[in-house]
């Protein structure tokens, strides 16, 4: 009986993810960007098997909705690509909370993220988690306080 209350717990979870992610379609949808209820399905799906492989526990809900609207009008994304993108992201954030030690927050972490894929990083995938990212979370694990890295991204901003 438990493990079935908590199998529906995850189910609910679930169902209310699914229902946040098309939410986001009404936004996205303004830049070409949709997700089908089939593709929303497997990210969700994804994003758990993500989070027991990186041995991470996630309350509440996922991440994918802040990666949709921060992503969402890059020029590097576009309906073909768009469902393996966010896929590619959501994996990178938690394999990048782990790696910073958790000293960024989600949003400080998803902004660098698009900072990096827009800029430097020229919308390659590769690069963003090979390079860009490694990069700042070996710094942060060597020492280096976490906030110098989103000054230089504040000043831009403005």
């Amino acid at each position: 009986m438990k493990d079935f209350l908590q199998i529906q717990k995850l189910l609910s979870q679930n169902e209310s993810e699914i229902n946040q992610i098309e939410k986001c379609n009404e936004f996205s949808s303004k830049f070409g960007l949709v997700l089908t209820n089939a593709q929303i399905r497997t990210l969700s799906e994804e994003r758990y098997n993500t989070l027991k492989r990186y041995g991470r526990v996630e309350l509440g809900k996922g991440i994918l909705d802040k990666l949709i609207f921060e992503f969402c009008d890059s020029p590097f994304i576009w309906q073909e690509n768009y469902m393996d993108t966010l896929s590619d992201l959501q994996d990178i954030f938690y394999y990048f909370k782990n790696e910073s030690l958790d000293e960024f927050t989600d949003d400080e972490l998803i902004r660098y993220m698009r900072k990096s894929f827009d800029n430097e990083c020229q919308g390659s995938i590769e690069y963003l988690r090979e390079t860009s990212l490694e990069d700042v979370c070996r710094s942060i694990r060597y020492g280096q306080e976490a906030y110098k890295y989103f000054d230089t991204y504040e000043d831009e901003l403005e």
